[in-house]
This record gives C-alpha cells, sequence and structure tokens, in this order.
C-alpha cells in the first residue's frame, strides 16, 4: 500500500473553491482506492505568505502519507516551488507566479477576495515574506510539471518556461490566467500525480 498526500495550492485572491481545484479533487477521489489512498489538502491560505506555508507545512509534517505531490495556481504556483524544494516532492505548477514579490507589489493596500468579496490587508510586509520564500533556480526538473498558458493576461508565459528549464512543459496556444479549459489537460496533471495508476479506479 502507497499513500500519497496531494496539496493544492489556491492562486492571490482565490480559494478552495476555485474550479480547479474542485476538479482535481474530484478526480482524484475517483482515483484513491484502499490499496493506493490519496489524500486532499486544500487550505484556505491566509494574506501572509508566513503564515500561509506555516500551516502547510505543519499539515505536511504531520501527515504519514509515503508521498507527497503539491499543485499551484498562480501565487500557489510560487507556494509549490517554495514546498518541492523544501521536502524533495514533485509539484504541478499552473501559471505560476514564479516571481510573487515583483508581481505582487503593486497590490499592496485593502483588496477583496474573488469568491466572497471578503476584504483583507495585504501588508508591505508580506512583500518582504515572498522574498524569504523565493526560489532562484529548481533543482530536479523531472519532478516538476509546469501548464504555462501564452494567453496568460497576468503573467509572462516565457518567464515560466524559462524558470523551469528541462522541466516537464505543457505550453498551451492561447488560454488565459485561470486555464478554463483545464478540463482537457486534467488528465496529463493526474498522470504526473500518480504515474503508476491507470485512469481506472480500483473498485
Amino acid at each position: 500500500m502507497a499513500s500519497l498526500l496531494v496539496v493544492y495550492l489556491h492562486g492571490f485572491r482565490s480559494s478552495p473553491n476555485s474550479s480547479k481545484a474542485v476538479m482535481t479533487r474530484e478526480a482524484l477521489e475517483k482515483l484513491s482506492s484502499l490499496k493506493n489512498p490519496i489524500e486532499w489538502y486544500c487550505p484556505q491560505l491566509l494574506a501572509s505568505p508566513k503564515a500561509s506555508m506555516e500551516m502547510v507545512m505543519k499539515h505536511i509534517e504531520q501527515s504519514t502519507a509515503d508521498q507527497i505531490v503539491v499543485v499551484g495556481s498562480s501565487l500557489g504556483g510560487f507556494y509549490a516551488n517554495f514546498l518541492a524544494e523544501k521536502y524533495g516532492c514533485r509539484a504541478v505548477t499552473l501559471n505560476p507566479a514564479v516571481r510573487a514579490p515583483k508581481e505582487l507589489a503593486p497590490h499592496v493596500g485593502m483588496m477583496t477576495a474573488y469568491d466572497s468579496e471578503e476584504p483583507f490587508d495585504f501588508r508591505p510586509e508580506y512583500i518582504d515574506q515572498l522574498n524569504t520564500l523565493q526560489v532562484e533556480s529548481i533543482t530536479e526538473p523531472s519532478r516538476y510539471f509546469l501548464i504555462a498558458a501564452k494567453g496568460d493576461e497576468l503573467l509572462s508565459w516565457q518567464e515560466m518556461v524559462d524558470f523551469y528549464p528541462e522541466a516537464n512543459h505543457l505550453v498551451l496556444e492561447g488560454g488565459d490566467h485561470g486555464i478554463s479549459d483545464y478540463v482537457k489537460y486534467l488528465p496529463e496533471v493526474l498522470k504526473f500525480i500518480q504515474p503508476n495508476t491507470s485512469a481506472q479506479a480500483d473498485s
């Protein structure tokens, strides 16, 4: 029996209810079996990057899973890089903000969450916290699977590709930052998360 922990990290201003998170969770629930159980962990991340990572690391370190895979979208992809390097695990990054301190610096101040419209304060010290989490270059490119959309309206797909040299790349012609046609690429994500499992879950 081999157990797997899948950690899904949503993007800035997003939530565990994002469509990509929900689709990934539902697909993994079908793949999970008594023989190969999959634990799903997709927390509501906090405004503070430091507090977010402390929360996630605590969960990872308390898990009894044999393997960990981190999946991250946008800012979650930035966090996924940090965790993959820290724990030596595999990571799927979906239009990741590979240089989040630079990307988010203009957004310091009061923001609202997409799903709930709930206000939160994105403070200047959070940029400093992001800087301490910045991965300058990845090790073991084979542990990474990048999906980058050329049509991303917020981030540079070329910067993403350059950040993961020799990693597994899926570069989408067109598309958007949210990867609204994610369902088409989900099978490849699942194959990377659980390479030894067929699409048919054990009954």
